[in-house]
């Protein structure tokens, strides 16, 4: 097991009707700027519900944070704080809306361009300004994590960033929330999530037991429920166990002591940047397409996955680790996604070129559990996804 050292600071209050405990966890006499997205919390009641437990606390509003929240909007709502001087965040929302927050809450007193906090990925460890979370669509486990993704809109560029200054306060996690979610955001959440234990655990074979377990729970649960909490919202008992495991996904637990990967995302969130396709398909397009262009590295453990997670019988760990793939990108077809690009666009065939060239101008010449996913991997990995 590698060493590790294990930090998350954030207060989670989980269940039903938790909403009300709002006014006791934000200190008195804050001035809060309450940020949200598109308007979705007006139409399932959690606006009412914050509101009322905010009774008495002086808030500034902050609307329209998107999918995919843009550093140019993320701007606006840096100098609104700044002017009004405001000192406590709620982020009431998914993990666009969190995701945002978190660069807020880093920009405000950053010392410089904040574009450096994208460009350079810093590590934000002091001098954030405080907040907390209403999880309104889980999927990306932001509410317990000190990390963030943001898009500069006028580059198309989407970059992550993140920092022991920015874990939240406290999220309030109601899994009665989803309810009123549209099937597609659902799907998205469980397939997220699914890809999130796959970065973390989909690499080698290695001695950290527990973790291994602890990752194929969550994949299990998430194979277990994803296609039935997408039809039944409603029911109490999908609900939590979705909103827990992608919680549980990517809160910092599973990725300790163990290599990761994290090169689907990185890929994928180019995808996003081109072309608008949801983070989650994204993902469905090119973590089985990874899977196979590693196959020779990720064999060993794709076979175990398979073995564990999706009962293979193959023979060989070569038949069992292929099977695994097939069976994943069956579950993605499952779950509503698309597994390829030219189901998004038809302007795909310069992609590969792209994002080529993108990653080497980054200096991203080396990445996965191995350092052993190149450029030209990236490309095969690429033109595989058409």
């Amino acid at each position: 097991m590698l060493n590790f050292e294990l930090y998350n600071p954030t207060n989670l209050i989980f269940g039903k009707g938790q909403t009300e405990k709002l006014g006791q966890l934000i200190p008195q006499n804050s001035k809060i700027l309450l940020a949200y997205g598109g308007g979705s919390i007006f139409k399932n009641g959690v606006y009412d519900q914050v509101k009322n437990a905010l009774q008495g606390f002086e808030i500034v509003e902050f609307g329209g944070i998107e999918p995919n929240p843009r550093y140019e909007t993320l701007m606006k709502a840096v100098t609104l704080i700044r002017e009004q001087k405001l000192d406590f965040i709620l982020a009431v929302g998914g993990g666009s809306v969190i995701d945002g927050v978190k660069f807020i809450s880093a920009a405000v007193h950053f010392d410089g361009n904040p574009m450096e906090i994208l460009h350079k990925r810093l590590l934000i460890k002091e001098n954030a300004v405080p907040f907390g979370t209403v999880l309104t669509l889980p999927a990306t486990g932001s509410e317990m994590n000190s990390g963030a993704v943001i898009t500069i809109n006028e580059t198309q560029e989407k970059l992550s960033f993140g920092g022991s200054a920015l874990f939240p306060k406290f999220s309030i996690c109601d899994p009665t929330v989803i309810a009123s979610l549209p099937k597609r955001q659902l799907q998205n959440g469980v397939v997220d999530a699914f890809t999130h234990v796959m970065e973390q655990y989909l690499t080698y074979p290695h001695d950290a037991l527990l973790q291994d377990r602890i990752a194929e729970g969550i994949l299990q649960t998430l194979v277990e429920i994803g296609p039935d909490v997408v039809e039944n919202p409603t029911d109490y008992k999908l609900a939590a166990n979705f909103m827990w495991s992608c919680t549980m996904a990517l809160n910092g637990l599973i990725q300790k002591g163990v290599p990761t990967d994290w090169a689907t995302h990185m890929i994928g969130h180019e995808l996003t940047a081109l072309y608008e396709i949801d983070h989650a398909r994204t993902l469905a397009i090119i973590g089985p397409n990874l899977y196979r262009a590693l196959f020779e590295t990720k064999k060993e453990k794709l076979a175990q996955y398979g073995e564990r997670i999706w009962k293979v019988s193959g023979t060989t760990v070569e038949e069992k680790a292929t099977e695994a793939i097939e069976k994943t990108v069956q579950f993605f077809h499952k779950m509503g996604m698309d597994t390829k690009i030219s189901n998004y666009t038809s302007d795909y065939k310069k992609t590969a070129d792209f994002i080529v060239d993108r990653f080497n101008e980054r200096g991203w010449k080396a990445m996965g559990e191995r350092q052993n996913i190149t450029l030209e991997k990236v490309r095969e990995i690429v033109e595989m996804s058409y």
